[in-house]
């Protein structure tokens, strides 16, 4: 109980001086993933409160996702809690990482875009540096209209806002509609930063499965028997994490779902620009004839993720609230980055761009696909997607993905725990392959190193956690 030693102050709520310390305690690893905190009572007699207000600090840590409970044992440090840790592992020469979600430098267009830069300079002046209007570049917002033409959206640049990447879209639309206690869904599992966007505005979330042709449907439409949401947050093409793509049938039954309901859909699109094996890529927007879709579109894996330039097409009576909030986050997205995007997409082979790009991560996506099929079948619970460039895959229950991931960090891989991705702490046995930033050597490699250590850690560890039963979402 040593490291337990609260100093209350008057000025604040108990329960949130206790929370707020705790959280700390974890976030910088005082407290391990799996570690057991104190009884409530033994707690509340240490730091001479009432047991109430450590249960409150405990419920609150748990919303968050830093604690889980097991009924009869007590509270827990979750594995969430050490998400940062998971996302900031150092990188040495040689690692093989399937953690990061960004592509690799050796295919962005670099001397293409400098050139384009060079275009905005000389052609734009001082007047680059100037702020940008509210919605953003104007010629930037036509060009952008032109390409989503290409991808069946039929729009005009009233609707469109310029954004730092999807993120700041996802951070935008929060701050547009959603209020303290908003009921959100999303797919289960999905992007942890959509997540964390949604609990910081106070919302509660609820995680519909996914089934291998997209959310279920038929869990979707009990839930609305009881609850009616703000909004469900989706991916229908190549998900993050799984890889899963919608059918048709399910983009349309979602989209009549909305309308009836009458809610919005965010829809997150990411890499729907790629086809791969899919027999159809559409986006959920170029089927929306409801004003329902809040399309995002980031450039982060078509383009250089460091630009953190995107777009949001957004329904016409959405649009005031969307620019104020959009105002209010960082007044406009940087005028140079902008203008050089709208050089390059208007004076460069934006086409050719895409092809090589697609054209590298279609035999990433293969390399990885084969491989997985050639290792893990029979081994693992795994379920081969369309395209994209994430794979999601199950150890056998009982098994923590979190404890293989410092297993595989040994051998110099990286692999990213499926904890990341679900709203609340469950059974960690599923962990996510991603091929963005790596060639098909070491996609490869790394899924034969994989495979090669898979059955000594499966006796070496065990899972000392019982974790509530968690089916596979397919």
């Amino acid at each position: 109980m040593d490291k337990y030693k609260i100093d209350l102050g008057k000025d604040k709520p108990k329960y949130l001086q206790i929370y707020k310390y705790i959280k700390k305690m974890i976030i910088e690893g005082d407290l391990k993933k799996h570690e057991k905190l104190p009884p409530i009572r033994k707690l509340a007699k240490h730091t001479g409160v009432n047991s109430s207000t450590i249960v409150r600090a405990y419920e609150l840590l748990e919303s968050e996702g830093y604690l889980y409970k097991i009924v009869g044992s007590g509270s827990y440090v979750s594995e969430l809690g050490h998400v940062q840790d998971d996302i900031i592992i150092e990188k040495k020469e040689g690692t093989i990482s399937f953690g990061t979600g960004n592509p690799s430098s050796d295919i962005f267009p670099i001397e293409d875009f400098k050139k384009a830069i060079d275009m905005a300079l000389k052609r734009e002046g001082a007047s680059l540096f100037n702020y940008s209007e509210g919605l953003g570049y104007l010629k930037l917002r036509n060009e952008l209209c032109k390409y989503m033409e290409s991808m069946g959206i039929y729009s005009n640049v009233d609707r469109i806002q310029i954004i730092s990447g999807a993120q700041q879209g996802i951070d935008t639309i929060c701050k547009s509609i959603i209020s303290y206690g908003d009921v959100i869904f999303v797919e289960e599992p999905t992007y942890n930063g959509a997540l964390e966007a949604f609990k910081n505005k106070g919302a509660r979330i609820i995680g519909i499965p996914m089934l291998q042709d997209g959310i279920d449907i038929g869990i979707l439409k009990l839930k609305l028997e009881r609850i009616r949401p703000k909004l469900i947050y989706v991916m229908p093409n190549f998900q993050n994490p799984t890889g899963i793509s919608y059918s048709i049938k399910k983009k349309k039954q979602l989209l009549e779902i909305a309308n009836q309901n009458d809610f919005y859909i965010i829809e997150d699109d990411f890499i729907s620009d790629f086809k791969f094996d899919s027999q159809d890529n559409r986006t959920l927007r170029s089927f929306d004839k409801y004003d329902r879709v809040i399309y995002i579109k980031s450039f982060s894996k078509i383009l250089m993720p460091g630009l953190r330039i995107g777009f949001m097409e957004v329904p016409p009576g959405l649009m005031k609230r969307v620019i104020w909030a959009k105002y209010s986050s960082d007044i406009s997205t940087s005028s140079l980055i902008q203008r050089s995007l709208y050089y390059y997409m208007k004076y460069f082979n934006w086409s050719a761009n895409l092809s090589i790009i697609e054209n590298a991560y279609r035999e990433r996506y293969n390399a990885a696909k084969e491989a997985i099929d050639e290792k893990f079948s029979g081994r693992l619970e795994f379920f081969i997607p369309k395209g994209g460039i994430n794979f999601f895959i199950g150890l056998p229950k009982g098994y923590s993905a979190a404890d293989f991931r410092d297993y595989m960090l040994q051998y110099d891989v990286i692999i990213m725990p499926g904890s990341y991705f679900y709203e609340n702490p469950i059974e960690d046995r599923f962990f996510r392959i991603n091929i963005a930033s790596t060639d098909e050597n070491q996609i490869r490699r790394g899924i034969s190193l994989i495979a090669e250590k898979l059955d000594d850690f499966l006796q070496k560890y065990r899972n000392h956690i019982d974790f509530r039963d968690n089916k596979m979402f397919f």
